[in-house]
């Protein structure tokens, strides 16, 4: 930071400066260039031809007797050109002494000024350094909300404060994953230890054990879904490492025809709509996605519900007889393992 602003404070300095040398030369050249013909054209009317002719110094006449004579004899000229030399030489002296001292004051302000100008220039930049610094999850709130006109260093300051905003939703998104990804994974867990624990305490019939072996199997399944979900999400957050081109109207259709027996349990009629419709993509991301939707939209119904899955060219569209999704609860939907309310266990 200070290597900058010394940087900075030189540039500003040194051109400050260089102004200040030019335009004094520029003032030297100009009086040093009219300095001796002004004096010889002030002096040389004041000089009595006749004194001069004769080599005796002219007596001190009245001012009005000087200021009328109107032609300039040669040796007028000659004794006021002496006169202006001598004369130009010391205001010249004069000049160059009371310019120096003048740029020597002048070159201390334009380093003070220019030391003071980087640091007000590069006080932004020291904010969001500090602020950068200090960056921790418990602090992500802060923000440097840099008071400043409209700007380079205001808008950096603007995108930084951006940037922190995605950083802080972000952190937070995971954080939401993390726990229901956590409750998703215990609550197999728990079923199945509960179904060892409680079912087969006191050496239970036949029947029940099978009951209970089902079950596990059930929730083994249940398991072994979601562990893969997880592993499908890792991949997916990582890109698509493989495009190909995929018939999605092939894919709806053979989704639909997979979930038929499950929408038929639930007594829900699915419409399918497919028009031939060719993507680039990865095809085992397409079909698990096909299938959330599906599998979301026959679960979340009721019985004798509908649900219409529509593929063409502007799109793919899954709409169900479901209950309706509060608006403000829509964009937390795209985030993994969130649900829109918690989840009913229907009687049984």
């Amino acid at each position: 930071m200070n290597s900058e602003r010394t940087r900075l404070a030189a540039l500003y300095g040194g051109l400050l400066v260089m102004a200040g040398v030019l335009l004094l030369a520029i003032v030297y050249l100009l009086v040093s260039e009219n300095v001796y013909a002004g004096i010889v054209t002030a002096v040389a009317p004041a000089v009595p031809a006749a004194r001069l002719e004769a080599g005796v110094a002219a007596p001190a006449l009245p001012t009005s007797d000087w200021a009328q004579t109107a032609v300039i004899e040669p040796g007028q000229y000659a004794v006021a050109q002496k006169v202006s030399t001598a004369a130009g030489d010391a205001a010249l002296s004069q000049l160059l002494t009371v310019s120096g001292v003048a740029l020597a004051v002048y070159s201390a302000l334009s380093v003070a000024l220019a030391w003071w100008m980087a640091g007000r220039v590069l006080r932004p930049v020291g904010v969001i350094t500090a602020r950068a610094r200090r960056l921790s999850g418990s602090n992500l709130h802060e923000r440097i909300a840099l008071k400043a006109p409209p700007g380079e260093l205001k808008e950096l300051a603007d995108t930084f404060d951006g940037m922190l905003d995605r950083i802080q939703q972000l952190v937070a998104a995971r954080q939401r994953f993390a726990a229901n990804a956590a409750h998703e994974l215990r609550t197999p867990l728990a079923v199945q230890r509960a179904a060892a624990e409680i079912g087969l305490a006191d050496d239970p019939p036949p029947e029940k054990v099978a009951w209970i072996r089902d079950k596990l199997i059930d929730t083994a399944a249940d398991s072994e879904r979601l562990i893969e979900g997880l592993l499908l999400l890792a991949v997916s957050d990582e890109g698509l490492r493989r495009r190909e081109r995929v018939a999605l109207d092939e894919t709806v259709t053979a989704v639909t025809g997979a979930l038929a027996a499950e929408a038929k349990e639930r007594d829900i009629t699915v419409e399918v709509t497919a028009r031939p419709v060719t993507v680039e993509g990865d095809a085992v991301l397409l079909d698990h996605l096909v299938h959330n939707l599906v599998a979301n939209a026959l679960r979340h119904n009721h019985p004798g519900g509908t649900v219409a899955v529509r593929i063409g060219p502007d799109g793919l569209e899954v709409a169900n007889t479901g209950p309706r999704v509060d608006p403000a609860t829509v964009p937390l939907l795209f985030e993994p393992f969130r649900r829109a309310r918690a989840r009913r266990h229907a009687p049984g």
